[in-house]
């Protein structure tokens, strides 16, 4: 078979910039926060710049999953437990192939958000033992701040299991099922095969405006410059 005889491959929007921005800043500040705690422990006050960050990232994800793209909005992509069960058994795919995450995968991102919450939050009371503290610390009882530094503690392995579990679903996905995530991801163009039938509601795809974003980032910066700015007065 020519390559003029090959079915052409179609390529389908998925995800918007600020979509693809947020995740690969957020790859390398969870890296840069785990060296900076367990490696370079000298730095510890870019651990906690660092995990402000992460926070006002963070912050403007959830935002963004009211207010911006379909792919990116949490309505568009959070299922009852009958949609996964649909998606197990493969009944889904009946009504057409969805862009963006599927029920179970949506799972993983409500879980990876959730997490990265608690990791965040409970860094702002937490301290090390020696000298270093949250932001926040002084603002609760000791008893409470060790246990918040506890949980901080503990809760990086359950996030880096569910990293890991996230990384290997990708690649299953790549690797097996043949979806184009990776290369989604840093372009937020797919290929697909042209005889996919694309889902109604993927046919459709409606991306976030300006307003919406600057409204979301600003918001969010505002909230982490005035939590660094904390740490400065500490």
């Amino acid at each position: 078979m020519t390559g003029k005889d090959k079915p052409a491959v179609r390529r389908v929007r998925v995800w918007d910039l600020p979509i693809r921005v947020f995740h690969w800043v957020l790859v390398l500040l969870i890296f840069g926060s785990w060296l900076t705690a367990a490696v370079l422990d000298s730095y510890l006050d870019w651990h906690m710049y660092i995990g402000v960050t992460i926070g006002g990232l963070v912050l403007f994800r959830l935002m963004w999953g009211i207010w911006g793209s379909d792919t990116a909005r949490f309505a568009q992509f959070i299922r009852g437990p009958g949609a996964i069960l649909d998606y197990l058994r493969g009944r889904s795919a009946r009504e057409g192939f969805r862009l963006g995450h599927n029920p179970l995968g949506a799972l993983s991102v409500v879980a990876l958000l959730g997490l990265l919450c608690l990791q965040v939050g409970t860094g702002l009371f937490a301290h090390d033992d020696s000298f270093n503290e949250g932001p926040f610390h002084e603002w609760v009882s000791s008893d409470t701040a060790d246990w918040l530094t506890a949980i901080h503690k503990q809760n990086f392995y359950v996030l880096f299991g569910f990293i890991v579990l996230h990384v290997g679903a990708v690649f299953f996905h790549v690797l097996v099922k043949h979806q184009d995530l990776l290369r989604a991801m840093i372009t937020g163009w797919m290929r697909i095969p042209p005889h996919l039938r694309l889902h109604r509601d993927s046919r459709r795809l409606r991306f976030g405006g300006w307003f919406a974003f600057t409204v979301a980032a600003a918001i969010a910066g505002a909230v982490a410059w005035w939590v660094a700015g904390q740490i400065v007065t500490l």
